[in-house]
């Protein structure tokens, strides 16, 4: 059976999985959740896991995923893993760099 593909015959939607390290409660670490979760709700409703980790209270998990600025948002699947820093504002270049696929 094709690496994607549903028993039923159609393609299985990918499941992205996200990493979100913020450090506090600052308003550019709001402004980066609040846009992720925006275009998850948008573009991937169903098909993401978001896990959110504040550098202040996970030291030892920042270091073991060398994140240097936050807020970042690493994807790890589907592949490759992707990294991006900032507020993450810019929607269009998130989603396409997130390589989001719409599947109907």
């Amino acid at each position: 059976m094709a690496k994607n593909a549903h028993r039923n015959g159609g393609l299985a939607k990918p499941v992205y999985r996200l990493h979100l390290y913020v450090a506090g409660i600052t308003l550019r670490s709001q402004r980066a959740l609040t846009n992720i979760k925006a275009i998850c709700h948008k573009h991937l409703e169903g098909r993401y896991d978001l896990q959110v980790t504040d550098i202040f209270q996970s030291p030892e998990e920042v270091a073991e995923s060398g994140v240097v600025a936050t807020p970042t948002l690493v994807k790890t699947s589907p592949p490759p893993v992707r990294r991006f820093i900032g507020d993450l504002s810019d929607t269009e270049s998130i989603v396409k760099g997130l390589s989001i696929t719409e599947i109907g």
